[in-house]
């Protein structure tokens, strides 16, 4: 059985090709893309059963932005969200908005663990009920 489709949205290429590395020698299908604007455009056009997204990209709360839009959408509001950023460790983390939902369901800080993402994916997609 064929193991997810990821699509990991982060303007870092060496995060992207760290990340994408991890989560193929782990059986998933991995895709990507640099900014929300083009996250949009590959989710819609891809379907991945996860994303991962990063918050700070062409604008400081890009990804952010990104998976508002991704909770409000009908066809993406089911799609597991994986915050995987650095922004606790920048001078952008007081933007950062610690006291509204945002529609993630998980956040894990960089640099991150390969077993503590694939975990993380792992557990998300088990709740989703979709391949893993």
């Amino acid at each position: 059985m064929a193991k997810a489709k990821i699509l990991v949205v982060d303007d870092d290429n060496d995060f992207v090709f760290y990340t994408k590395t991890i989560l193929e020698q782990n059986g998933y299908e991995v895709i990507s893309a640099s900014s929300g604007s083009h996250g949009k455009a590959v989710l819609a056009r891809e379907k991945p059963e996860l994303v991962i997204l990063d918050i700070i990209m062409s604008s400081v709360l890009d990804g952010l932005a990104m998976s508002r839009f991704m909770k409000e959408d009908q066809a993406f509001k089911d799609i597991p969200i994986v915050m995987v950023t650095s922004i606790a460790n920048t001078d952008y983390s007081s933007l950062f908005p610690a006291d509204e939902r945002i529609g993630i369901d998980a956040f894990l800080t960089k640099p991150i663990k390969p077993a503590d993402l694939t975990g993380k994916i792992e557990e998300l997609l088990a709740k989703k009920g979709g391949p893993q």
